[in-house]
């Protein structure tokens, strides 16, 4: 770490941009990396990380104290806390995207013009990307791998409270690029916690920086949109919708909402409104209410959901517009699926959205006329995980509409050129 007079905005400037040179000169060679090169690289992270467990649960153990002596909400040290299990997980993780197809240099579409000339458009790595992130040091492992897969360097800015923990997992995957021969700098992560280097990745380190993905909360999400001059792939909330439909089994519903919501509260795929038919208020709304309340789930309600479950709380209308992040749900009546899919286009974040339905054509609807980035028939919102969708990992869930959208895994962390061969033709 920096001294304090290294952490000066002068000197933070010039080290971000040294970083940002050095990547930039990392992802060339790294473009055009064998696909056996990064799979030993991704592969010797991934065994690093096993061997060195104990090395991170202590680092770990430090960001956790430092956060419960701060005051850091109980959504946030979840996110923060590392145990083996997920210390496995993680490893895992980049053996998983250790063997995905490498998309570098993939033909997406060929075809030939009336003139001769065949054109081919392939895939291609981004250059060089920003990450921003907070609390999860698993991050780092996942944007790491992820991002070396595509060809891509990468700049890696953690957040003050799991400096610690990122610091150790970063160098399990440098010792992997090392024992592949590959440039150490394709994965760097940024050494200082001043706000100021940041800044100075929102401003592209001098053109060395193709695109920032920020995981975060709203206020560090929302900075880097307003702030940026790259592009960004981001979501700003995760305000996702469960709806349960007239025709849903009830059986289901139970367990889809108490999943939806509390599998884990501190994930962004994680329910935070719960939209139920009307007309099977009598049958389904107690029993679902009740199975989230029993696992200590807070409801807060519309009239008639209070009318119907005492134990609620009045909503209000600061509620329909919540990221919680905790185990508090909204909950509303609604007249059929026409009525969910008008709330959910008013208020959702665009994240994910789900219904519990045997309707078919109530699930066409739904998935017809809902923008959102991710929609489920009959699953838990919790689904909504690059992992989960076999893509090894996923650096965040992109709610924007340009470039990647959804999970964004490896294909996403690419773009493309065209090829174009002839046979001495010029253009009349």
């Amino acid at each position: 770490m920096l001294t304090k007079r290294d952490n000066s905005e002068h000197d933070v400037a010039a080290l971000m941009a040294d970083i940002g040179r050095r990547a930039r000169a990392a992802a060339r060679p790294l473009a055009t990396a064998t696909a056996e090169r990064k799979h030993a690289a991704l592969v010797g992270m991934a065994q690093a990380i096993v061997l060195r467990e104990q090395e991170i649960l202590d680092a770990n153990a430090i960001d956790m104290a430092n956060g419960e002596e701060g005051g850091l909400a109980a959504s946030f040290l979840d996110r923060l806390k590392l145990t083996p299990a997920r210390i496995r997980a993680m490893a895992d993780g980049i053996r998983a995207i250790a063997e995905l197809r490498d998309p570098v240099g993939e033909v997406i579409a060929e075809w030939d013009r009336p003139n001769g000339l065949h054109i081919e458009r392939v895939r291609t790595p981004l250059g060089v990307i920003g990450v921003i992130y907070e609390s999860r040091p698993n991050v780092t492992a996942d944007a790491g791998a992820l991002c070396l897969k595509a060809g891509n360097a990468v700049i890696l800015r953690g957040g003050s409270d799991s400096a610690n923990s990122s610091a150790a997992i970063h160098a399990c995957l440098v010792e992997g690029l090392r024992a592949a021969n590959l440039p150490q700098d394709a994965i760097q992560l940024v050494p200082v916690t001043d706000r100021a280097a940041v800044g100075e990745m929102l401003k592209g380190l001098s053109g060395n920086l193709d695109v920032i993905i920020p995981r975060g909360g709203k206020s560090l999400v929302s900075r880097v949109q307003t702030e940026a001059r790259v592009p960004v792939f981001a979501h700003l909330e995760g305000i996702c919708h469960l709806y349960i439909d007239r025709s849903a089994d009830l059986d289901m519903a139970v367990k889809v909402a108490v999943n939806a919501k509390m599998r884990r509260t501190g994930i962004c795929g994680a329910a935070e409104t719960l939209l139920v038919d009307r007309t099977v208020a009598a049958t389904h709304l107690v029993p679902v209410l009740a199975a989230l309340h029993d696992k200590g789930c807070e409801i807060r309600g519309d009239a008639e959901v209070l009318q119907a479950f005492p134990q609620a709380v009045a909503a209000t209308d600061a509620d329909w517009t919540t990221e919680y992040l905790d185990a508090i749900l909204s909950v509303k009546l609604v007249d059929g699926v026409a009525a969910a899919i008008d709330h959910i286009e008013t208020f959702s974040s665009h994240h994910t959205e789900a219904i519990v339905a045997e309707d078919a054509s109530a699930v066409e609807k739904f998935f017809n006329e809902i923008d959102s980035a991710i929609l489920l028939h009959n699953a838990s919102t919790q689904f909504a995980d690059g992992g989960e969708f076999g893509m090894g990992a996923e650096i965040g869930i992109a709610t924007g509409k340009m470039h990647a959208r959804g999970p964004v895994g490896v294909e996403q962390l690419t773009s493309f050129k065209y090829r174009v061969r002839g046979s001495g033709q010029v253009r009349p």
